[in-house]
């Protein structure tokens, strides 16, 4: 009897191979549990349909003979599978084992240790600093009355340096003294986290800039609180940007002082599939209790900062066209991403759930999470927009992000 195929392994990152000489499909696992990058050849890529736990290897065979109109040989197919496994990009003995030793490793580190050092940005102190100050140089504008917080995008420095600058640029002058005598709450959106969950760490946070300290006190007021709601050293932060990109900017502007209450918002996917709002969920609901309270009471403490990018359009995000930024179909984007960021800026939660929940968010908002949270915690929070843009992530996608400040 032909051996039955385990399943293929969801979540993993997947595109077209960039290597010209080495054509197929390109899997890479986000969670880090491999470090292996593999490209699975046109014709091989073609068959990974059929690992979906059910079919076998003389199915895989028989249709890739099939397509190309002569025997496949049974070796080729068994030799793709015995690599994906020991990789862990199957659902196997081998992927569990790999997740229990890299999330125990997390969970035992006395560390945050940066994951995007020497590729989102320099790993080299004096050259990230040279890099920063370019980005920032025209962009300083003090603020003449104090804000309570920030927006910035959490997509590669390089593509939005633009935006980061902007919103950055805010912490100068008194602004500057003012954020740096606080915690800084940072609201990042958890790509890969669990829905309807928050996740946090103690851990202090370590870049080429220097440590930050977590604010021990308001993390352990938060999960006592939340409970449940609360992922506790949530493994997502071991490779997560959208509050590593955060700190590295805090950093340059406010030095390495400060403390910070770092929280990973996953994705409100039960809202989006409802259309209800997140807070129908009771996770969600505690979390935004608790988050809330903690606002209020440490209400001339708290400095927050979110993370998040906002649209998601293009062939990588799995839309049949080609976006190309500020052209086309983005110019529609636009004109859908002013209208939501117009009902965050006047606080209005709701009116802008009503904007999202459409086909489960037609645009791909994955700042949405850390929005919403933000404006359920501080509801009297009030927004400018400092700065829109589009970046073509790739020659067929789009990204959009922006800077924003909050009074």
């Amino acid at each position: 009897m032909s051996k039955q195929l385990p399943r293929l392994r969801r979540g993993l990152d997947m595109f077209p191979s960039p290597v010209p000489e080495r054509p197929g499909l390109v899997l890479r696992d986000p969670f880090r549990y491999s470090d292996e990058v593999l490209i699975i050849p046109p014709l091989l890529a073609a068959g990974l349909s059929l690992f979906d736990g059910e079919s076998t290897v003389l199915d895989v065979q028989a249709y890739l003979t099939k397509l190309v109109g002569q025997l496949v040989p049974n070796e080729i197919i068994e030799s793709m599978i015995e690599v994906m496994q020991r990789n862990g990009f199957l659902e196997t003995e081998e992927l569990e084992r790999l997740r229990a030793k890299k999330h125990a490793e997390f969970a035992a580190a006395p560390l945050r240790l940066p994951a995007h050092s020497g590729s989102g940005y320099p790993d080299q102190t004096a050259e990230l600093r040279t890099q920063l100050d370019e980005y920032l140089k025209n962009n300083l504008s003090p603020v003449a009355d104090p804000i309570i917080g920030l927006a910035a995008p959490h997509v590669s420095p390089f593509g939005g340096w633009q935006s980061y600058a902007a919103a950055y640029g805010r912490l100068s002058g008194a602004a500057k003294n003012h954020a740096a005598e606080k915690t800084v709450v940072v609201l990042g959106t958890s790509h890969y986290g669990q829905p309807e969950r928050f996740g946090l760490t103690r851990k202090p946070f370590v870049t080429p800039l220097g440590t930050i300290q977590p604010d021990l006190e308001m993390i352990d007021a938060l999960t006592r609180s939340a409970g449940a709601s609360i992922v506790q050293e949530d493994y997502c932060h071991s490779m997560e940007h959208s509050i590593e990109f955060q700190c590295v900017f805090l950093q340059q502007m406010l030095g390495s002082d400060f403390k910070i209450l770092p929280i990973l918002c996953g994705p409100f996917a039960k809202a989006l599939y409802y259309g209800e709002p997140p807070e129908n969920d009771d996770h969600v609901m505690r979390f935004f209790d608790a988050l809330g309270e903690l606002a209020e009471f440490h209400r001339s403490e708290l400095f927050w900062v979110l993370g998040i990018d906002l649209a998601h359009i293009g062939r990588r995000y799995g839309d049949d066209l080609t976006a190309i930024a500020d052209e086309g179909e983005m110019l529609e984007v636009k004109e859908a991403d002013h209208e939501r960021l117009q009902q965050i800026c006047d606080g209005n939660s709701e009116e802008f759930f009503e904007l999202v929940k459409p086909e489960e968010d037609r645009l791909k908002w994955c700042g949405f999470s850390p929005l919403y949270t933000f404006m359920s915690a501080v509801p009297e929070a009030r927004g400018q927009l400092l700065r829109y843009e589009q970046w073509n992530i790739d020659e067929q996608s789009v990204v959009s992000f922006a800077a924003m400040e909050f009074v």
